[in-house]
């Protein structure tokens, strides 16, 4: 099985992409199955219903979020009816959706790092009954772990190893160079990088990103537009959930 993993669609420019060229790319790609961060798609604060629903009839089977969950105040009632689209698991209970899905024979997880994001509870924690659950089900686990830290996300692909399919990490929007298989047969990367505008500041305008840095006033991030790309990792595993591949994907699209 191929599974293609997209990393945070970042506002118009990042959702255009996945319109126009995702169902093309999982052709040529071979891909069997395509879960898709979604985390930022609102001009980089969330998802709405609209834009989920959009992902999803271009060729995602699943779409993840992180830590802005709640950037669009009336999509909570949205997670409330689906499982197509997952929050983070280690969330609150109490909060709407679901933070794991099985769908085709394959179980995704999605989990929130600690550092700098403060989730409801550690991901570390809540991993062992989760994969527990996944397991009672799928061999072919994929995990999306949300995290700031590179050595957060590294420590859960080495904890997880041989326990799931896949820890593929994202939040930062910088892809890094580790695509690797663990000697336990996880698929990992630290981060899967973003699909949007790389001529940016990891996807917003760099006069106002950089008016932030030089000033520390607030003031409001704007989506960039130039040089625009998919971003994400291919991974390839057999029955047994094992993966024997992990490629990482970067792939131009006119803005």
């Amino acid at each position: 099985m191929k599974i293609l993993f997209v990393a945070d669609v970042f506002g118009a420019p990042g959702r255009r992409a996945i319109e126009t060229r995702l169902p093309s790319l999982r052709e040529e790609l071979g891909a069997d199955f395509c879960i898709v961060n979604g985390e930022n798609a609102a001009a980089g604060r969330g998802i709405t219903a609209k834009l989920a629903d959009k992902f999803l009839a271009s060729g995602a089977d699943v779409i993840t979020l992180g830590n802005w969950t709640w950037g669009q105040k009336e999509f909570a009632p949205y997670l409330s009816g689906t499982d197509r689209v997952l929050r983070p698991a280690n969330l609150s209970p109490r909060t709407p959706g679901i933070g794991i899905a099985v769908h085709d024979g394959v179980a995704v997880i999605n989990l929130l790092g600690v550092f700098s994001l403060d989730p409801f509870e550690s991901p570390f924690v809540a991993v062992d009954r989760l994969v527990d659950e996944a397991r009672a089900k799928t061999n072919v686990i994929v995990v999306d772990f949300h995290a700031e830290a590179t050595s957060e996300k590294v420590a859960m692909a080495r904890y997880l190893d041989g326990r799931v399919t896949a820890v593929l990490g994202t939040h930062t929007h910088v892809q890094t160079s580790d695509a690797r298989v663990l000697k336990g047969g996880t698929a990992a990367i630290t981060d899967a990088g973003m699909t949007g505008p790389h001529d940016s500041v990891i996807g917003s305008d760099e006069h106002n990103a950089i008016q932030r840095f030089l000033t520390g006033m607030p003031n409001r991030l704007e989506p960039a537009t130039g040089e625009v790309r998919i971003e994400g990792a291919l991974v390839e595993c057999g029955p047994d959930g094992r993966a024997t591949s992990c490629t990482a994907v970067r792939v131009d699209v006119e803005a």
